[in-house]
């Protein structure tokens, strides 16, 4: 049986793929051991979804599980609201759209369209400044959508035996530097 990729990887894949390695080396250990103030920031502001206390209106579908045969993909979403057709994915702050982000929305909206559900637009939120960023559907973006599909099937081929060239930016910022045999700090 082949085992799902969870859609919070893709942006972690991007950053770094052996991240992926480290973060299931730690399991069910406490979050606390290896989360940075950032990730410890965002999960915070993602209780109101986790919990589903974000809204209480029947248009909107919140931390709903998702998932995509054709990707194999799985994972949650964070907002959908089926008045409108709009899947939202929010951040704590974005200062820079990273791929990774738009990589997880298009993920979130594949498996919403093979679940039956109408999407018609995207939208990256910021929470911190309460800025909202439209991003075009797949459809309308050939060369995001062929990325997105290059970066699934190069997780699904990856493998820590191959080559890694370190990044020195990556490294600073990665939360298992410390532990990786091939960090460039």
């Amino acid at each position: 049986m082949e085992t799902y990729i969870p859609i919070s990887y893709l942006n972690d894949f991007i950053f770094c793929p052996r991240s992926i390695y480290f973060h299931q080396c730690f399991g069910r250990s406490s979050k606390r051991l290896y989360h940075s103030t950032d990730q410890i920031d965002g999960l915070t502001a993602h209780k109101t979804i986790d919990k589903n206390t974000y809204s209480t209106s029947k248009e909107t579908l919140q931390g709903l599980e998702i998932y995509s045969e054709k990707y194999n993909l799985c994972g949650k979403i964070d907002i959908y609201d089926s008045s409108k057709y709009l899947l939202i994915e929010r951040k704590k702050k974005i200062k820079v759209i990273y791929d990774g982000y738009i990589f997880q929305l298009f993920a979130q909206y594949f498996c919403l369209i093979e679940m039956g559900y109408k999407v018609e637009h995207l939208k990256l939120y910021s929470m911190d400044d309460n800025k909202s960023h439209p991003i075009p559907l797949p459809k309308d973006d050939e060369q995001f959508f062929n990325k997105f599909e290059a970066l699934i099937e190069t997780m699904k081929s990856f493998s820590l035996k191959e080559p890694f060239v370190p990044n020195k930016n990556k490294c600073t910022h990665c939360i298992y530097h410390t532990i990786c045999d091939v960090s460039a700090c």
